[in-house]
């Protein structure tokens, strides 16, 4: 069957082409496309086993190289920075050792990833200046996982939670995530709020003009002497900032720990309020004092 099947189709072919076709010659055709699609599938079949391996294999690389790091007590942005650039490095190792393995030349294989990596480079500069903070992150240090910071540039705030490649990740006080380039906190200056143990806290809380202001200074002393979380070794202190348009404005001053701050600072400042209208001083509006001279309004009267 598969006999008659060929001479038809030769037929066919010689009074198309007016050519003389051999049935030995469409046999070898027909068998070597046979083989070379069966030599392609396996290939494509083993590259993709291999790489199901090698991405196995690169998970297995990483985590040993996680836990080293771990026993070596480093620091948690640091796994994370090393650990994405593993990532990166590992997946571009195995696709080169698949390539090669399909019959791509080495040499041209990087060749070609050398001009890639040329154009892509001028592509994507910024991403290459992400990368380069990075490192300067990694190897100064200006903050690490864990650490509150304000960035001056954009004015985004927040608990550093991951420090990848090309970014860091903040978490907000309301519990959204702010992602910044790594290029732009490390060319702008930032403020790491939690860098030191403890943090001074300053209030001001204005009292009027007719209050008494010794009195004043002493409800608000109390109230910083009461409170625990109000660090005793360091200064703990009211002062007259400044005589506003209003008021008499009071600073009330004292030191908490990073962890205590915004609660104690919340606390704090309520009390302060609270024992002010138990001792019967006012806290002022704003006011505004108008004098009229009696002798030109009659005349313009």
């Amino acid at each position: 069957m598969d006999n008659e099947i060929v001479e038809n189709a030769l037929e066919l072919i010689n009074e198309a082409t007016n050519l003389d076709v051999s049935s030995s010659a469409i046999k070898q055709f027909f068998s070597d496309v046979s083989t070379g699609a069966l030599h392609l599938g396996l290939r494509v079949l083993l590259a993709i086993v291999f790489f199901l391996i090698g991405v196995q294999l690169i998970k297995l690389i990483r985590n040993i190289i996680k836990r080293s790091m771990q026993r070596a007590n480093a620091e948690v942005g640091a796994i994370q920075f090393v650990d994405s650039f593993v990532k990166a490095a590992l997946y571009v190792i195995l696709v080169v050792l698949l390539a090669t393995s399909c019959g791509v030349d080495a040499a041209s294989t990087v060749a070609v990833l050398g001009s890639a990596g040329v154009a892509i480079g001028l592509a994507v500069q910024g991403s290459l200046s992400n990368l380069a903070g990075g490192v300067l992150i990694l190897m100064l240090k200006p903050f690490k996982v864990g650490d509150y910071i304000i960035e001056s540039h954009t004015g985004k705030e927040g608990f550093v939670k991951e420090i990848h490649i090309f970014f860091t990740k903040l978490l907000t006080h309301d519990n959204q995530t702010v992602i910044l380039p790594n290029g732009s906190l490390a060319n702008n200056s930032l403020v790491n709020v939690t860098a030191q143990d403890c943090r001074r806290l300053d209030i001001i809380v204005p009292v009027s003009y007719k209050a008494d202001l010794r009195r004043a200074k002493e409800v608000l002393t109390e109230v910083l002497e009461k409170d625990e979380a109000a660090i005793r070794e360091r200064e703990r202190i009211v002062f007259v900032d400044q005589l506003g348009n209003s008021s008499v404005d009071l600073g009330v001053r004292c030191w908490l720990k990073q962890a205590d701050y915004w609660t104690g600072k919340w606390r704090i400042t309520e009390n302060c309020k609270l024992a002010l209208d138990a001792a019967g001083i006012e806290i002022p509006f704003n006011q505004l004092d108008v004098h009229l001279d009696a002798e030109k309004t009659a005349e313009e009267k």
